[in-house]
């Protein structure tokens, strides 16, 4: 009798193991690099002012009003010199702009950190908090935002005119323009932080924390705060831009720096009353400094607020 004949069992085929999941690459555009290219470009040359500018606008022994309205140097009557041609007082307008796009920009980055430091903390403890310290905060930035950018800011350098009588010199302009600027610009960063601070609120970690008996500020500082900073860096950067503009504009308007010490502002202040005189480079040159500055960072700007979307990172 024949043994029974063993069947060989079904050898399972292995299933395909899954094929790595690609990473998502960060495509930047063009555009974005370029904005990014010349911001950098003119910060970098605004902070080596010093080292860059051939000539001293803040000496003003070294004037010559010999020298004062001539023309860049690639016009028939222009000086080798002056690249850009002079001013009224024969300061060289290329140094002038070096030194006026620092201030420009170190007052702007001033008053978007101190407006930034203030919005954050207040919308942290609006949104944590709420009740009555919610509804006072919120009611003092619905206040704010009622009186325009540049009349809050024309008040508030006025006031401190009229009590600070130094508030017009070199050393406290800048100071002062600082504050006029963040005044207004604390309320964006703080509604904010409240929303954001009120939806991180309501999750596990945060009621965990609070079961534990944490302190309240432990849990915003080192749980909510780092949660809700991405939007708060959008903000920071188109506000960059608004900020120099404000600065740029109060300058032009007088409540800014004096006229001794190069702003954007102030050149095109200086430039516009010689404009139909036929001197254009004094107000041409700085204000298309300025475009392009803030053109730059608003490229830069729109394009982190877009990459932050959160509807964009869902997909």
């Amino acid at each position: 009798m024949s043994a029974p004949s063993i069947e060989a069992a079904p050898v399972l085929a292995e299933a395909p193991a899954p094929a790595p999941r690609k990473r998502r690459r960060m495509r930047i555009p063009a555009s974005v690099i370029g904005g990014a290219v010349v911001v950098l470009v003119i910060g970098l040359a605004a902070a080596l002012a010093p080292w860059i500018a051939p000539h001293n606008p803040l000496d003003v022994g070294s004037f010559d009003l010999l020298n004062a309205e001539m023309p860049p140097a690639f016009m028939a009557e222009g000086d080798s010199r002056f690249w850009l041609g002079t001013d009224n007082q024969g300061r060289d307008l290329f140094s002038a702009m070096l030194y006026g796009a620092r201030v420009s920009i170190a007052i702007g980055g001033g008053a978007v950190l101190v407006a930034a430091t203030v919005g954050v903390i207040l919308g942290l403890l609006a949104g944590y908090l709420g009740g009555w310290v919610d509804a006072l905060i919120m009611r003092v930035g619905d206040v704010i935002l009622s009186l325009p950018t540049i009349l809050l800011a024309l008040l508030v350098s006025g006031v401190a005119r009229a009590v600070f009588p130094e508030a017009g010199t070199a050393q406290w302009a800048p100071v002062i323009l600082i504050g006029a600027i963040a005044i207004h610009e604390w309320v964006q960063y703080a509604r904010t932080v409240r929303a954001a601070t009120m939806v991180e609120s309501s999750k596990d970690y945060v009621r965990a924390a609070r079961v534990m008996g944490l302190p309240s500020i432990r849990i915003m500082a080192r749980h909510i705060l780092p949660n809700v900073l991405s939007p708060v860096i959008v903000i920071a950067t188109i506000n960059l831009a608004a900020a120099v503009l404000t600065e740029a504009t109060l300058s032009f308007l007088g409540v800014g720096m004096p006229p001794t010490y190069p702003s954007l502002g102030t050149l095109i202040r200086i430039g516009n009353e010689f404009v139909f005189s036929g001197i254009w480079w004094i107000a041409t040159f700085p204000a298309a400094l300025l475009v392009v500055l803030v053109l730059g960072v608003n490229i830069v700007g729109d394009w982190l607020r877009d990459w932050f979307n959160p509807k964009r990172q869902a997909r």
